[in-house]
């Protein structure tokens, strides 16, 4: 059948049902005749069970496991049972604690006294770690604004503008031993700028697309993939600038210190979250 049928048969959009094929959690077969996809019954299954699943907050990643047989699905609703009790404990004792501060007449920041609802100061500190390990990284959720984007494009296109008259008449994109190998006309200085856009508007859909997986972390990581890549093309057009003028000679150990710094912050970001 077709995908407007299993459109109709599920009652789930194109683009869900596109989106498990692309994560191969199913794989229709194709039409000899036209090349099209032909969904079959079990397709259609397949799809309800795992839109289903997903309604339960189940990844991608799980639903992948227990389809190929790695997890049983009882042990895989078992551990989402049990993180969901955990979810709900904690929104019920931040319920509860709003319900109490409520009762408070004329509540205020400035007269809030925390130990006027909290007895063990130390114990509801720790009882509420995940809240605070948020806190502790919010430099992922800095370094992967769009805001952040705006100013390293910013500044590769300033830094363009600035030398631009200073170059000259070619500059260097490839580099081998500590000496140009490769020379490019002088405009090709505003190709870095520019490539921060693509980055940011082709690229980073794809990245997204391919982090479906990880739903609890695709936003944040694509957008800090996706601004580290525009600063890795800052980053080189500094080091070009830099070489014409005879500062810098060596560009890998700048790509290399780019990569270890930014991924290595990103690795202790997604641990503690």
């Amino acid at each position: 059948m077709t995908i407007k049928e299993v459109e109709k048969q599920t009652g789930l959009p194109r683009s869900n049902i596109r989106f498990y094929e692309k994560e191969e959690l199913i794989v229709p077969s194709r039409n000899k005749s036209n090349g099209y996809r032909d969904y079959s019954e079990s397709d259609i299954e397949d799809i309800k069970k795992i839109a289903f699943l997903r309604t339960l907050g189940v990844s991608i990643e799980d639903i992948r496991n227990v389809m190929s047989g790695r997890t049983a699905l009882h042990e895989m609703v078992q551990k989402q049972h049990k993180r969901l009790e955990s979810q709900m404990a904690d929104l019920n004792k931040a319920k509860m604690m709003c319900e109490k501060m409520l009762q408070t007449k004329n509540i205020e920041y400035k007269n809030l006294q925390v130990n006027q609802f909290v007895a063990e100061l130390q114990e509801y500190w720790n009882g509420n770690k995940p809240v605070f390990k948020l806190d502790s990284v919010s430099f992922l959720y800095i370094w992967g604004s769009f805001i952040t984007w705006i100013v390293i494009t910013a500044l590769c296109f300033f830094t363009a503008l600035l030398f631009y008259r200073a170059l000259p008449s070619e500059i260097p994109i490839q580099w081998s031993g500590g000496a140009a190998s490769s020379l490019v006309d002088k405009k090709f200085i505003f190709a870095y700028p520019a490539a921060c856009g693509v980055i940011r508007w082709l690229l980073r859909p794809f990245l997204y697309a391919r982090l479906q997986r990880y739903p609890c972390y695709v936003e944040v990581i694509a957008e800090y993939l996706t601004n580290y890549l525009c600063f890795v093309a800052f980053s080189v057009e500094i080091f070009s600038v830099l070489f014409v003028f005879g500062v810098a000679k060596n560009i890998v150990m700048v790509l290399i210190v780019d990569t270890v710094v930014l991924l290595g912050l990103l690795a202790v970001g997604l641990k503690k979250n």
